[in-house]
């Protein structure tokens, strides 16, 4: 998921996007506490994806307050 990609949505679709890596997020940490987890590295990549939407959510809250 990138950036540019994330800043042509909406607000509510970034917040539909942010709940569903929240819920893939506690999936994987439950997978992680029962050693079932097979890729590891999945774990980073949701939780850097969540950190963009944050990210990109913040900006157009600053952005819309602005103007």
């Amino acid at each position: 998921m990138k950036a540019s990609e994330l800043q042509s949505k909406n607000l509510t679709e970034l917040q539909t996007s942010l709940i569903e890596l929240l819920k893939e997020q506690f999936s994987l940490r439950m997978q992680r506490g029962s050693g079932q987890m097979g890729r590891p590295h999945q774990f980073k990549q949701v939780r850097r994806n969540i950190a963009r939407v944050k990210t990109v959510m913040n900006e157009k809250l600053r952005s819309g307050n602005a103007s």
